[in-house]
């Protein structure tokens, strides 16, 4: 896992979002309930896993009013729908502009494909947020052929379709098509489904140094 690869030997590379990309910290939202009365919020939603109306969520199979209904039943009373959405989104924490310009750059090299479990609510937070933030957001998300979300979908990683189904859209070939993601378990899916699977561990480097090794930074 994880050895270098030339540019030339694959159709395309997947990248995931959250964690590769766009920096986050599953810490922040149990420490926002917890402020909210849920002491227990780790418990339903944590990188590994997360209960099933967290998966709805990420399938589009549940609406906004519905999901903040639940959470809003665990916190003490008198608390906001405001309160809830701002503890949700805490965890997300911003992407470097420095980032954004080596994926822009890597997509000058290569099929350059985004897949992300993700939620509308969530999308549409990390999607305002790069709009002011980026010096020049248009051309990070130009850097890819096309971007996927979980809702959009109405499937998941890891499971094995959905890289498969990513593939076959794209006319990607799974042997030949590189996907990356900070959550082993959804590389482990991605393997089972016949790509070739990188792991970052984000306790050992980011997306710049994996560029590094892989020999495909700038000028590389």
């Amino acid at each position: 896992m994880n050895e270098p690869i030339s540019l030339g030997a694959l159709d395309g590379v997947i990248l995931d979002f959250g964690g590769v990309l766009y920096d986050i910290d599953y810490d922040a939202p149990p420490a926002a309930f917890e402020k909210l009365g849920d002491p227990h919020f780790a418990e339903l939603y944590h990188q590994a896993s997360q209960s099933e109306w967290f998966d709805a969520l990420e399938k589009g199979q549940m609406d906004r009013a519905t999901f903040y209904g639940h959470l809003l039943a665990r916190c003490q009373e008198g608390t906001t729908l405001e309160a809830v959405h701002e503890a949700w989104c805490s965890i997300l924490t911003g992407m470097p502009a420095s980032r954004a310009q080596q994926v822009i750059d890597l997509g000058k090299r290569t099929r350059l494909f985004l897949l992300s479990n993700t939620n509308a609510l969530h999308a549409a937070v990390f999607e305002e947020d790069l709009r002011v933030t980026l010096p020049d957001a248009s051309a990070f998300w130009g850097a890819f052929e096309a971007a996927h979300y979980s809702h959009d979908l109405g499937m998941k990683k890891p499971h094995p379709g959905t890289y498969l189904h990513m593939c076959e859209r794209h006319g990607l070939r799974p042997s030949r098509t590189l996907f990356i993601d900070d959550s082993i378990q959804h590389v482990k899916g991605a393997e089972r489904a016949g790509l070739v699977a990188h792991h970052l561990d984000l306790g050992r480097g980011d997306f710049g140094g994996w560029l590094e090794k892989m020999g495909w930074s700038t000028g590389s």
